[in-house]
């Protein structure tokens, strides 16, 4: 019979990654907790309407990528493609805003989207979704990029590259809209059959297509920034000088658009040259309209997710070993022995220190190579002789040296050596 194997685009996360993950996730809290945010947990499914409203019907993630299906109540539901539409809706639904209209929210966890498999890419992948709600001032814009960046250093890595745009907003975007249109007229034919689709409806994701062919038929058009009102130009030069005022750099990519229908003035991404072509690791923007189009009061937002796989294919090589260790392995020899272990190493783990053991009963040495295997700290000898003498060896297991311990009380003893030996148990 076959074995059965993981869906294409779907990863395990084996216990050897797991530990990096860990890492990575702790770090997240840390920093975005200093920051004022967050954390909440919304579901995997929701219902189709929520992303169709949320992201648009022009996107290629509505159009294309959704892992849509109807359920046995007659109900179209979807895994979430992405987490800005949850976080609004568990930020209306609970009312959050009754309390205090300001939200700082982030979270954690898989997202799917049905797209060809590629370097850094799956259909089930991770993002860290981060959320502002309540403030349209330009300087939480600001201080979120401040945040991403400092969070990104904080990894190892180096030299992000961040580039921002403003995108307008409802006051002065159809102008930008209609230039464009003007300008693919008569180009219709230079354009990818997506692209040619979404004339009608969403003519700037142009700006936003892979397809060579768009993309220099796009080279000489319009740019938003000769469109800009006063305001959302006030606005992002306020944003612009607050970057200085921190020493984050950026550079202007007047040609950036995000991919969701949803953003208005502020846009951002981040990106690295270590992924080749799918260079961005980061994306996100400002959507003042998007808690009214989901039914909620007229209340602004911002935010940004970032693609964990491509975050952890980015960090550079560390010598920090991410996995879990045991920190003590108790080899005994004998079925008196073995009964005394099975007792200790469950007291130990009661009590917090990470203690394995055998329960093949294979010779020591075969004993101390699995303690080896598992990279414990230290080995906790016990046989006949050990019991009779209520003594017995702890071996550190990189220097070789011994300590010879009471077995009275040893489960206390053991917890005193590890804390002094700089490994504490919590």
């Amino acid at each position: 019979m076959d074995t059965i194997t993981a869906v294409k685009g779907f990863k395990d996360i084996l216990p050897a990654e797991a530990g990096k993950w860990r890492f990575v996730e702790e770090r997240v809290r840390q920093v975005f907790s200093a920051f004022g945010f967050r954390e909440i947990r919304v579901p995997i499914v929701e219902k189709t309407d929520l992303f169709r409203r949320g992201i648009g019907e022009a996107t290629d993630i509505v159009e294309k990528e959704m892992y849509t299906f109807l359920d046995r109540g007659d109900e179209y539901l979807t895994l979430r493609p992405e987490a800005t539409a949850s976080v609004i809706r568990a930020y209306l639904e609970h009312t959050l805003y009754a309390a205090d209209p300001v939200a700082k929210l982030f979270t954690l966890g898989p997202m799917f989207r049905r797209e060809r498999p590629q370097k850094g890419r799956f259909r089930q992948f991770h993002q860290i979704d981060v959320e502002v709600l309540g403030y349209d001032d330009p300087r939480i814009d600001a201080e979120l990029l401040l945040m991403l960046i400092h969070f990104l250093k904080g990894l190892g890595l180096s030299d992000p590259q961040l580039e921002i745009n403003s995108l307008g907003c409802p006051a002065c975007r159809p102008t930008f809209r209609e230039a464009v249109v003007a300008f693919l007229s008569g180009r219709e034919e230079d354009l990818c059959p997506d692209c040619r689709r979404r004339l009608g409806s969403n003519p700037l994701r142009v700006f936003d297509c892979k397809v060579e062919t768009c993309k220099a038929a796009i080279a000489q058009a319009p740019v938003l920034k000769e469109f800009l009102c006063g305001d959302c130009r006030a606005h992002f030069e306020t944003v612009q000088s607050s970057l200085h005022l921190f020493e984050v750099p950026f550079s202007l990519n007047f040609r950036m658009v995000r991919g969701l229908d949803y953003y208005t003035r502020t846009a951002f991404e981040v990106t690295t040259t270590h992924l080749g072509a799918q260079n961005a690791i980061v994306g996100g923007g400002r959507y003042d309209g998007l808690v009214q189009d989901l039914g909620g009061p007229d209340i602004p937002g911002i935010g940004f997710a970032i693609g964990f796989e491509r975050l952890l294919a980015m960090m550079p090589a560390q010598d920090q070993d991410f996995s879990v260790h045991p920190t003590l392995f108790i080899a005994a020899l004998g079925r008196e022995a073995q009964q005394f272990a099975y007792g200790l190493c469950n007291r130990l783990r009661l009590q917090g220190m990470d203690t394995e053991m055998d329960y093949t009963g294979k010779s020591l040495k075969s004993q101390l190579k699995r303690a080896d295997r598992l990279h414990c700290r230290y080995a906790l000898l016990i046989g006949e002789r050990e019991l009779s003498e209520r003594k017995a060896p702890l071996r550190n297991m990189a220097g070789g040296d011994q300590t010879l311990l009471d077995l009275e009380g040893i489960a206390d003893a053991l917890q005193n050596i590890l804390k002094t030996r700089g490994k504490e148990i919590v």
